[in-house]
């Protein structure tokens, strides 16, 4: 048994020395150390054995199976290290090549624009107010002095939910809610959606987006008004642009105004105008409504109309992008097409 061990040791290491790769090497290691193998058809004969014998033979067969088990070990990692090498000089990687590129996206033409916004009238002193898109029928109708009777409250033009909620159909209740925290003076510009019942076509959307502004201190008047929103548009447009304040009807401003600007297109000029398609010969672009706060709204929300003035405006986001980047449909603004997204 001695003699067949010493041999077995003998035939096992000269197979792991000639194994030529990993697969070879371990059909060696099942020859000889497997359930099978040579090895364990040895330690079955150990019963074989006298008692004084059983022990000096065990010792021996752990002694080769130690012997082997080191010497696969030390061939696996000298196979593997040289496969490793034969592969690496098979796929070299050429490095002059150009790579793939990774692919970023754009912001949004109504994120560009809304930020553009925002920052303008962060320069003048103003700071960005949110609230919630479901509003409670008091803070977007009444406090705004908008009677029960109002056109706006028929649920043509309203989406009213449970518990005498509706969902917010003008960024105006963060005014109200901003003029009953009682922090005096105010000077805020509020960004976010609003919804209206209106069915879908280029210029109309039920869901879409307003950007409103407040301000109120002592002693405003409709020049401090006039004066904001010049040098924003201004800002927009370029100095060159000319502004119009038109009469109009807010229920929760009074007096109310309509804000105009030169086409961008035509700049007003006589000749063009007769031909420009983006004002449609008229020379001037509705831009927003504004207005001085209506007494009863300060007085609603604890403010002392005889004391405080305030002035108002709002604008709609989605019309800004549109005569921004010259867009004549609003759902491009919503279709997610990234051969259009790509653009800006």
């Amino acid at each position: 048994m001695k003699d067949d061990l010493l041999r077995i040791k003998t035939e096992a290491l000269a197979g792991i020395a000639a194994a030529a790769d990993t697969r070879t090497l371990d059909d060696v290691r099942i020859e000889f150390l497997g359930k099978k193998g040579t090895l364990s058809q040895i330690s079955r004969r150990m019963g074989s054995l006298s008692a004084e014998e059983r022990p000096i033979m065990g010792q021996m067969v752990n002694d080769v199976k130690d012997a082997l088990e080191a010497a696969l070990s030390t061939r696996k990692t000298e196979l593997a290290k040289s496969e490793m090498f034969a592969k690496m000089a098979t796929e070299k990687i050429d490095a002059t090549l150009p790579g793939i590129a990774p692919k970023l996206g754009n912001r949004h033409p109504m994120t560009i624009v809304t930020e553009e916004i925002c920052n303008i009238f962060i320069g003048m002193g103003y700071e960005i107010a949110e609230g919630p898109d479901v509003e409670t029928d008091y803070h977007n109708f009444e406090a705004l002095n908008v009677p029960k009777t109002h056109p706006a409250r028929d649920e043509q033009d309203t989406f009213y939910v449970e518990g005498g909620h509706v969902l917010r159909t003008q960024t105006s209740p963060v005014q109200i809610r901003k003029m009953e925290e009682g922090k005096l003076p105010i000077a805020i510009v509020a960004p976010g959606k609003v919804f209206r019942s209106d069915e879908v076509d280029a210029t109309h959307s039920p869901v879409f987006h307003q950007i409103e502004g407040l301000v109120v201190d002592k002693g405003i008047n409709m020049g401090h008004l006039k004066g904001a929103l010049t040098l924003f548009a201004k800002t927009v447009f370029g100095e060159d642009v000319q502004t119009r304040f038109r009469p109009h009807h807010f229920p929760f401003t009074e007096p109310s105004a309509e804000m105009d600007v030169s086409c961008f297109m035509c700049n007003n000029d006589p000749e063009k105008v007769k031909t420009c398609r983006v004002c449609k010969q008229e020379g001037w672009i509705e831009l927003l409504g504004c207005g001085m706060v209506h007494p009863k709204v300060l007085a609603r929300c604890g403010i002392d109309p005889t004391v405080y003035s305030g002035f108002a405006f709002g604008m709609g986001l989605e019309r800004m992008a549109m005569q921004r980047y010259n867009i004549e449909d609003m759902r491009l603004l919503f279709d997610n097409d990234m051969r259009f997204l790509k653009q800006f």
